[in-house]
């Protein structure tokens, strides 16, 4: 490989191990989409994360270029098709940051559980609201999980350990242990969303799909963007067909727009930045996993 260029941050140590391959390093992790356009021809292989896109405009400008490394779960950021009839392969590193994934779920279920977040902003703002801060308890009741890869299976792991009873359903897998869409709905006290955004799961929760479920469900989306449909879902929370909702994806990155800026306000909306992959074990694990991508590669 003649020189890889390093377009989102990844790990110090994986930067040295990578150097230490011999292929020549680029590090040029806060480049625009404008300024990479302009130099992506000039290398074999490029690893980004998240921020960067790789749509067909770019991808026609990387003439030499031969592998795409995305440090993450989804592709969603990468024309992967487009690349892959141009010669270029494309791989990322799921398994590296499933756990962290996992956790941030159900750390996210706890904090609706139990009203985490409006009992500390309350706190800090000189409250007491303790009679008003009464919680539920985890433990009893039924957890759906809907896309049961990896994210989700560790999660439902989880959930067991908690005394949870787990249902889970998989558009994409055939599994003796998965329900239909609509049965996990119906029994679901916590819905928690582990798929890629496609075609196919594209507002996979809307209007309809609220209607089928538990009054007073929770739900938590750490998945992707669009799966499910924001506007169904503020609805759902003013009507308190939702008892509350926690979320770390958003149709837009930042949220933009009236509708998501109301619904990210709502008391009984839990919001984080799209952290669900950035704990220091993860980046460190997907780091792990570019510097081995890069060997075979090299292989």
């Amino acid at each position: 490989m003649a020189k890889l260029l390093i377009c989102d941050p990844i790990a110090a140590s994986a930067i040295e191990a990578l150097r230490a391959t011999g292929v020549e390093i680029d590090v040029q992790d806060s480049i625009t989409l404008e300024e990479l356009a302009e130099v992506i021809g000039e290398y074999e292989g490029m690893v980004v994360r998240g921020r960067t896109k790789v749509r067909e405009p770019l991808i026609d400008k990387a003439t030499h270029t031969r592998i795409i490394i995305r440090g993450g779960v989804g592709l969603d950021n990468i024309d992967v098709a487009y690349a892959e009839s141009k010669g270029i392969q494309v791989c990322n590193t799921p398994a590296a940051s499933s756990n962290a994934v996992a956790e941030l779920a159900l750390g996210m279920m706890f904090a609706l559980a139990r009203h985490i977040a409006r009992a500390d902003a309350s706190m800090k703002a000189g409250g007491w609201d303790k009679k008003k801060l009464k919680g539920t308890e985890l433990s009893g009741k039924t957890l759906g999980v809907i896309g049961y890869g990896r994210i989700g299976r560790l999660l439902g792991a989880k959930g067991k350990a908690l005394g949870m009873q787990v249902v889970a359903y998989d558009p994409y897998i055939k599994h003796e242990d998965l329900v239909p869409l609509e049965e996990l709905l119906a029994q679901a006290d916590y819905i928690s969303l582990h798929l890629p955004h496609t075609e196919t799961t594209h507002h996979l929760l809307n209007t309809a799909q609220f209607a089928l479920m538990k009054n007073g469900v929770r739900i938590v989306d750490a998945a992707r963007g669009g799966v499910m449909d924001e506007a169904a879902l503020y609805a759902a929370l003013l009507s308190g067909k939702v008892a509350a909702a926690a979320l770390d994806v958003y149709s837009e990155e930042p949220p933009q727009g009236e509708l998501l800026r109301k619904l990210v306000e709502l008391p009984q909306v839990v919001a984080t930045p799209h952290i669900g992959a950035s704990t220091k074990e993860a980046q460190a694990r997907i780091g792990d996993e570019i510097v081995k991508l890069v060997q075979e590669y090299l292989a």
